[in-house]
Parts: C-alpha cells; structure tokens; sequence
C-alpha cells in the first residue's frame, strides 16, 4: 500500500462508506479533512474532527504503520505535536510527541477490493498532475467556452462576499476595530500562503497597541515581532547586538507571549521568503507608516496603494543598531493588493464604494502567477488580470476541490451533456 494512496483515499473521502473509529473504540467523524501540505510538516493541516463528543482542529499526519511515526522522527519534532489524529494502515506501536503525549491513532476503514485499489493507485500517481484537482478537465480542453464570463463574474462576486464576511467576523472578535482587524489580515498575507497561519497568530499575540507605543524605533518594533514569532533566540550570532535583551524587556513591559517558533515553514523557500525576513519587512512597513490603515483607505489609486506599502530607506541612522530589511518586490505588494487591502477598502468603505470600483482596481493588476493559476491556463482559460485569477482561484477552491459539481455552471453542463448521449 503505497503512502501517497493513503493520502489520495484521506484526500477524496473514499472511505466515507465506512464507520471510523480511533484504536480505543472512540467514533470519529470527519467535519473536514484539512488542506493537503506538500511542504515539510504534517500532511493535512487545518483538519476538523469530532472525536467523541470532542471537536478537535489541528493536524492529520498519514502513514503505512505506526512505527512511520518513530522512524520519521516526529516524536522529536515540535512541528508534530498539533498533530490532532494519526492515520495508519497498520497500528503496530503507540506513538507519542515531543511533550510524551500518546497521539490518538486510527486504523482507516476504507475498500478493500484489488482492482479498486489499482484504479485507485493509477489517480493517486497523478495526483501531482496538472489537473488533479479539476474533475471537469478533459471537458473543459476540449470546450474551453463552457466557462463563461458571467460564470466568471458570479464567482468573483462570491469570493468578495466571502472575503467581507471574512472581515466582518474579525471586526467582531476585534470589538469593531478596523486598524486591529486590519492589521491582523495583513500580518496573515505578509505569510504568502506558506505562513499565513504563523503569521495571523503573531498579529494576534502581538496586539497593535503595543507597536504603536514604540512605533518610533524601528529596532524595538523588530524586537518585540521577532521575540513573539519564537525565533529570536538568546546570544544568537546571526541577530544584532541587544535585540533579544530589548525583546526580553518590552515582554515583560507589554506581559507578552509568545507563539511557538518550531510552526514556521522554512523548508524549499527562496532566501527573500524565510519568515525572519518577512517578519523584518513587516516590522519596517509598520515603522514608516504611522496612519497605515487611514492612508491605505484613503488613497485614492492603485499608485497611490503600491507607494505606501513600498518600504523606503531614507535615514541610514535608523539601521545603526538593526539590519535593513530587503525590499518588498512588485509582485508580493499586488498579492498583498488584492488580498487585503482592496477588500478592506470595498468594507469599509461600502456605501460610497461599490463593487465595480473594487473590480476595476483588480482589473487593473495584472494576473497571478500560481500553480492553479497555471492549471486554468493550460486548459485553455484566458488570464489577463487579477480578476481573472479571483474568480478561477475561487472556482478552483470552491466547487472543484470539494467536488461540489453539481452546484458549478460546468457541472451542470457536463451532466446534462452525459444525460442527454445516453438517449
């Protein structure tokens, strides 16, 4: 039994059929089975369960036997220990994580019938294919036309609907304030997906308020990001001079605390995209825009956007006790464009702004450049823009991920096609 079919068969709910349970007898009902990870870490991040009457969110981690677990080293890896169930085949040994905890273990029920697995293995080893994920692909190559521009703009449609029901819940855990909810949805797209998770849960730690009372010392905003990632370290060669005294200082000035270091990814990731980095150009971003939110709301073109998130090095004294960061690129500012500020504009500024407005400014960036993005392309899709790439990356999110067919414009297409050559 090959891992990956584990994780295709986890993946699509093919064991749905079948009653789950964990080793001691508790059902487990699967509310979502998280988001496949492809990086280091555990293989299904985000997953939802009801174990017993427990509702538990975490981490799902797939393997053959239980002794995987062991002979991997995640008992001694930090990263594992959010791990919320262990998934095995075959449950030859009790597992346990870094603190000595056993981690609840389930032997998967799913069918056990040799042609089916082979059928199975066949998709498992496309999973990586270029249209893993899109169940209508051989359909659109050949009819590209089938997704239409008014499906297109109902997508959009929705995915800002989801994004300002999105900003509204955080405007209510946040008791309605815009610069603290802002400042948290930025801080999550600073992680450009891969940290997105760490990245929230630092803005979270680390409350605006206390940013802003030592909002005139780059250095000190530095520290206190840098201390509560967890990755600042006491005596650290690679760290300037006093940066983790300074952090250790205004910790307990603010009573901070921080997150846990070892849930930053840093496996295959570009230089400019390690999270200390991030973190550091995040740091700086907040240092030279005292009114960040206000201005960025009241900017009144795309230009205007770009220029406020450009970070600028006009006084060379201010890098005399901490490194200048490097320079955030044009296309990490778009991201950062169309998925945080421009739906914050569109929020908050709802009466006076209408949609179209917020369309336009997506329209007058260009296209993403991702892995689905590239999917849409290779079946024939034409991409100018970003609100190309909203609407198709919500499709994609949406309806083909979760194999929602039926409630897709495609779908219902390709069904009533099939209905009607059976006749």
């Amino acid at each position: 039994m090959p891992e990956i079919l584990l994780h295709y068969i986890w993946q699509q709910r093919l064991w749905a059929m079948y009653a789950q349970q964990t080793i001691d007898g508790q059902p487990i009902e699967v509310l979502s089975v998280g988001q496949h990870n492809r990086d280091a870490g555990p293989d299904f991040s985000h997953a939802h369960l009801r174990i017993g009457h427990q509702e538990w969110v975490g981490n799902i981690e797939i393997h053959v036997r239980a002794s995987d677990w062991r002979r991997h080293h995640h008992h001694t890896d930090p990263a594992y220990d959010n791990v919320i169930l262990h998934v095995v085949c075959d449950n030859d040994e009790p597992v346990y994580n870094t603190r000595g905890e056993q981690v609840t273990q389930c032997v998967l029920q799913y069918p056990n019938n040799q042609d089916y697995l082979t059928h199975m293995i066949a998709h498992a080893q496309c999973m990586d294919s270029a249209f893993a994920n899109i169940p209508c692909s051989r359909q659109l190559l050949n009819m590209p036309e089938m997704l239409t521009d008014g499906w297109r703009q109902t997508l959009l449609l929705e995915r800002w609907r989801c994004k300002t029901e999105s900003i509204n819940r955080l405007l209510a855990i946040t008791k309605h304030n815009w610069a603290q909810a802002f400042y948290i949805t930025l801080a999550h797209n600073f992680g450009f997906h891969t940290n997105g998770l760490p990245f929230e849960m630092l803005a979270i730690q680390t409350p605006l308020s206390c940013l802003q009372k030592h909002r005139n010392s780059l250095f000190q905003i530095t520290a206190i990001l840098l201390g509560q990632s967890g990755l600042l370290e006491p005596g650290a060669k690679n760290q300037e001079p006093g940066l983790w005294e300074e952090y250790a200082f205004l910790q307990k000035k603010f009573s901070l605390q921080p997150i846990d270091g070892s849930i930053w990814k840093k496996a295959r990731m570009r230089p400019q995209g390690a999270p200390e980095v991030r973190i550091r150009q995040f740091a700086h971003l907040l240092y030279q825009s005292e009114h960040l939110f206000a201005n960025l709301m009241e900017a009144q073109t795309i230009d205007e956007m770009v220029d406020t998130l450009s970070l600028k090095y006009s006084n060379d004294e201010v890098y005399a006790r901490v490194e200048r960061p490097l320079p955030l690129g044009r296309k990490s500012i778009e991201i950062l464009l169309i998925n945080t500020i421009i739906p914050y504009r569109y929020a908050y500024t709802h009466s006076q702004s209408p949609i179209e407005t917020a369309i336009h400014w997506l329209e007058s960036i260009k296209k993403e450049d991702n892995t689905i993005i590239r999917q849409w392309t290779m079946l024939g899709q034409g991409v100018k823009t970003a609100a190309d790439t909203q609407a198709l990356i919500h499709l994609y999110q949406n309806y083909c991920q979760p194999h929602l067919c039926f409630n897709c414009q495609i779908g219902q297409q390709v069904f009533t096609y099939k209905q009607l050559t059976l006749f």
